[in-house]
């Protein structure tokens, strides 16, 4: 089915209105990750035990999301997937319960599982239909949203309450989620639900799991070396700021807030950027110079705060905003190669990539927490960013299977039905 322009336009802000919103809602309680863990009163390895065996939820959301994704479509799931998120967010600071708060994080993971893949199906179908690299920019407003919460939640730390603040964030986020999700692509605009018009990979034969295309395993692989540095920056550079740095909730939101503002640098330039270079070959790059920059950022965050935490907040900052630069093209780029797996779909190829990723990010959280517990931050940080060194490997090889004058083809695949027409 084509599109007007106007139709194209009004798709690709609501799409970036969605990814934005899920930034801000989902990091918003990043910089009070200290007080939920003094609420819970638990170790960093039960901590880590929670937020990585929570990710059992996703895998569920994985199991089920191609087949509601099918029925419904992306919007749909879109918008309840969101929904949920949010609201199971809000839910977490009104509990003390370690077990509790597992279920609850757990339910997140199965919201966010409908959402991550039912909006990225929307965001690589669009791409494909404007025939040019829009993915960064989604994740771009994704990033700005993660940037923007950090800074206003670490506001909100020096004097509003934890139950206050997780309850009014998740309730804007949910009326922005239905009202940008209402302009979203239909089920016969984007070829999935129902009333989508099927492609020739999902009426063809099922291709089952453990027999999936060698580039699926491959993509998975870099999907997780890629995103780990950023779910680490995430989960621990709040409990880094103030167990290591010794710094306030208010100010030890900065050092997150310089990392994703940097990665909506990143990701706003890919679009430009990959006119010149394959956006796998910006993906190699960015991995080495972000694993070097966040390890030096660590290291100068731990050594200089002893002596003078500002100086030591300004140096860590510097490094994590040059760590946000070069994390920025990871994820997009093995996103972007989601396109062009042959034998399978768009929303196949994310939902198996995303299940891989979620069992082994599973594993690598509660390893990540018990090496704060057992080691420290400094040296657990080491973890995600031999991590990222593994992305830039493996975007090198995704790289060599494209000739370089293949580079944006490969970017962007148009393998779906749709076309842009100017009114």
């Amino acid at each position: 089915m084509a599109l007007t322009a106007a139709r194209a336009k009004t798709v690709g802000n609501s799409i970036l209105a969605m990814f934005f919103i899920q930034g801000f809602v989902q990091t918003t309680y990043l910089p009070r990750i200290p007080e939920l863990i003094k609420q819970l009163e638990v170790s960093f390895t039960t901590w880590g035990l929670i937020i990585g065996l929570s990710g059992a939820g996703g895998i569920l959301g994985l199991i089920f999301t191609n087949r509601l994704i099918s029925r419904f479509g992306t919007k749909v799931m879109t918008i309840v997937g969101g929904s949920l998120q949010a609201a199971f967010l809000g839910a977490l600071a009104f509990t003390n319960s370690p077990f509790i708060f597992f279920v609850l994080q757990a339910a997140m993971g199965f919201a966010g599982s409908m959402l991550n893949i039912a909006l990225n199906s929307q965001s690589v179908a669009l791409q494909k239909a404007l025939n040019k690299v829009v993915i960064g920019k989604f994740h771009a407003a994704w990033s700005i949203g993660a940037a923007s919460s950090a800074g206003i939640a670490g506001f909100f730390a020096t004097f509003m309450p934890l139950t206050i603040h997780l309850t009014l964030i998740p309730l804007v986020g949910i009326v922005v989620i239905f009202l940008a999700g209402s302009k979203m692509l239909s089920g016969a605009e984007d070829g999935h639900g129902k009333s989508g018009k099927a492609s020739k990979a999902s009426t063809a034969k099922k291709i089952p799991f453990f027999k999936s295309p060698g580039q699926v395993w491959l993509l998975a692989a870099g999907l997780f070396t890629g995103v780990f540095g950023e779910l680490a920056m995430m989960d621990w550079s709040a409990v880094f700021a103030k167990t290591t740095m010794g710094l306030e909730p208010g100010v030890g939101a900065i050092p997150y807030t310089a990392f994703a503002t940097t990665m909506i640098i990143g990701r706003l330039s890919i679009g430009r950027l990959t006119k010149r270079f394959h956006i796998s070959d910006l993906s190699r790059i960015g991995g080495l110079v972000g694993s070097v920059a966040m390890m030096s950022g660590v290291l100068a965050g731990a050594l200089l705060s002893s002596t003078d935490k500002t100086l030591a907040l300004v140096v860590a900052s510097a490094l994590f905003a040059l760590a946000g630069l070069g994390t920025a093209p990871l994820v997009p780029s093995f996103f972007s190669a989601a396109g062009y797996v042959k034998g399978l779909n768009t929303a196949q190829v994310l939902a198996r990539m995303s299940l891989v990723n979620t069992l082994v990010v599973l594993v690598a959280k509660i390893a990540l927490g018990a090496l704060a517990e057992s080691a420290g931050l400094v040296i657990a940080f080491i973890f995600p960013t031999t991590m990222m060194l593994f992305a830039a490997l493996i975007a090198g090889v995704v790289a060599k299977r494209a000739k370089s004058n293949e580079a944006a083809a490969n970017a962007f695949p148009a393998t779906g039905a749709m076309s842009i027409i100017q009114e």
